[in-house]
């Protein structure tokens, strides 16, 4: 194996993904697809065909986000989360803007403590405007959610209807899941939105 100095060769990558699927473990690409042993000796592979959608937040909304993301992958979504999508020893800042830059739809989740705090929430707002910016203007690609009653940055409430997750949150949870299937399958249906 090679050492962190040394690159890993793309032979290297193929045997550590084939000696997973041989030992039957399946060898999911975020974003692109999951490669499984079908017993029989041969490998299928099933591409990701559900929308994928960053979710942004801070630490002290964890819980609701998790929630959120339980729900969201529960309808046949593809949530991405940093809790739920890093790898020990992983160098998350590069993961995380990676995540936001290939995802189809960035939704900020919004709380007073999310509005009010400094520090990545605030960064990742700030990649994703300028994603947005690479994006037809028609095209929906954030979809923000206040998670209680707070102030949602101008920059995003000027232009972009944001969804409440409260005081029902259930009504909530289906305006975003309507949004995020509609506007995911419409980015499908048309590669260059």
């Amino acid at each position: 194996m090679p050492t962190d100095k040394q690159p890993v060769t793309i032979d290297q990558i193929s045997e550590i993904i084939l000696e997973c699927l041989r030992v039957g473990r399946r060898v999911e690409i975020d974003g692109i697809g999951v490669f499984r042993n079908n017993n029989a000796g041969c490998f299928r592979f099933q591409p990701q065909s559900t929308p994928r959608i960053f979710l942004a937040y801070v630490d002290e909304d964890a819980d609701q986000v998790l929630a959120l993301y339980d729900i969201l992958e529960s309808v046949g979504l593809s949530p991405w989360m940093d809790k739920k999508k890093l790898l020990a020893g992983q160098n998350w800042p590069r993961a995380i803007d990676n995540a936001i830059r290939s995802a189809d739809l960035f939704v900020p989740c919004f709380s007073k403590r999310a509005s009010e705090k400094r520090g990545r929430f605030q960064s990742e707002l700030r990649v994703a405007l300028k994603c947005a910016q690479l994006h037809p203007l028609d095209s929906t690609f954030i979809v923000p959610v206040r998670l209680e009653e707070c102030a949602v940055p101008a920059a995003i409430a000027e232009h972009i209807q944001f969804i409440d997750l409260f005081p029902k949150v259930g009504k909530g949870v289906k305006r975003l899941v309507e949004a995020l299937w509609e506007a995911g399958n419409l980015r499908r249906r048309n590669p260059g939105l």
